[in-house]
């Protein structure tokens, strides 16, 4: 099977994660692509490939004669794709993309303008994976999992091919930040690893953002319109007033590179209580902590003008930067950047405004860092991927995994 065979029949199921349940995977739907990929690559003839309880699939790859006493080195993507876009029913395209506008649905007029994303000219002359207009694509990350198991596939079908020894593991939730939760290192085995969970072909991340999640809740007093000077408090009015008093230029619209942000997801309530949740980002450290504590601090304020217990703050640490874990691990850059050069492809080291799986796994023990998929465009309607990039990602798996590790 090709790989763009593969990817087309992995993005056909609905895998979106939910922040809404406590489940783990937090939707059941994912493990049905969990139990079909267990059970391909036990078809291919992977070893003890299975899905546990969790929705976490394994599969080792034994090493080829002579190589048996490399350390073991993982690949990794996540099987979910985001919540923030329709994912049942997806309908990929494969069209030519010939330059200009590319339009994705004519009946409802959705458009991929050239304008507004000028980054698709450079694809001109190519075949792209793209949407219908009316859900995500999955390349995000299903490409992810293609191209990996198609690299395996190559490799079993060339013992000739020399390697070392080989584990796979495709995650659930990872979208939500869960999906490193329940990874059992341990069962995995490997040494150290590598996501295939970026964006344009040739990506190479080992930095990524220090991330938390806020829940900001205020708390009012409800008293009849008629009668309320000087009586009501409006917790929506305060939970406003909170989220104006932080730097309105520091928001994931008005950032880029390595500039943090604070960013609102979703707001509710009325008068008597009010909830924002927030997300909190940043590539610095000390940035990060900083960040934190203006949102306490900014809670402090509304309770010095309203009164105590007006304005609440929970914040959860999500994941931390994998840079400085990584600086004792640079031969996995290395050699990312050696495969990636042998397949004639320029690496693009760029900083992950966001996260992955191996940010959190590395903190655990196996450094990882990220390599590309070829898609862009993710969490949305715009979603796409080349054809050729996920046939040279492959190749760049090749090359990866038949380098000589040592211990």
């Amino acid at each position: 099977m090709t790989v763009l065979e593969r990817f087309l029949c992995y993005a056909a199921y609905d895998t979106q994660s939910s922040e809404e349940t406590k489940t783990t995977p937090s939707t059941e739907k994912q493990k049905v692509l969990g139990q079909a990929l267990a059970k391909e690559l036990n078809i291919l003839g992977l070893a003890d490939a299975r899905m546990d309880e969790n929705g976490y699939v394994y599969a080792k790859l034994p090493a080829t004669p002579g190589r048996e006493g490399e350390p073991c080195l993982g690949l990794i993507a996540h099987m979910d794709t985001a919540p923030s876009a329709p994912g049942k029913d997806v309908r990929p395209q494969v069209v030519r993309y010939e330059g200009g506008d590319l339009t994705l649905n004519k009946e409802l007029g959705v458009v991929m303008e050239l304008s507004r994303f000028p980054g698709l000219g450079k694809y001109a002359g190519q075949e792209l994976v793209v949407t219908d207009g009316t859900t995500l694509l999955g390349a995000d990350d299903k490409a992810g999992i293609a191209e990996i198991v198609t690299a395996a596939e190559y490799l079993l079908a060339h013992p000739e091919l020399s390697h070392g020894p080989i584990a796979l593991g495709f995650t659930p939730d990872e979208e939500i930040g869960q999906g490193a939760d329940h990874f059992d290192l341990a069962a995995f085995g490997a040494a150290a690893g590598y996501t295939v969970d970026g964006g344009e072909l040739g990506e190479l991340n080992y930095e990524n953002f220090n991330a938390a999640s806020a829940k900001v809740t205020a708390r009012g007093l409800s008293v009849h319109t008629g009668s309320a000077k000087d009586a009501m408090k409006n917790a929506a009015s305060i939970a406003c007033e909170f989220a104006a008093l932080l730097p309105p230029a520091e928001t994931p619209e008005h950032t880029q590179g390595r500039e943090g942000f604070f960013h609102l997801c979703d707001m509710k309530g009325d008068v008597t209580e009010a909830e924002l949740a927030y997300i909190i980002r940043d590539h610095n450290k000390e940035r990060f902590q900083a960040r934190k504590e203006t949102m306490r601090r900014t809670a402090e304020f509304l309770n010095a003008r309203y009164g105590a217990g007006t304005v609440a703050v929970e914040i959860t640490d999500s994941y931390y930067n994998m840079l400085e874990p990584l600086r004792d691990h640079m031969d996995l850059v290395e050699n990312a950047r050696a495969a990636m050069r042998k397949a004639g492809v320029e690496p693009m080291e760029e900083p992950i405004r966001g996260g992955t799986d191996g940010a959190r796994l590395t903190y655990e023990g196996l450094p990882c860092p990220n390599l590309s998929t070829g898609g862009f465009h993710f969490h949305g309607v715009y979603e796409a991927i080349p054809v050729a990039a996920m046939e040279k990602m492959v190749e760049i798996l090749l090359n990866l995994v038949t380098m000589e590790r040592k211990g």
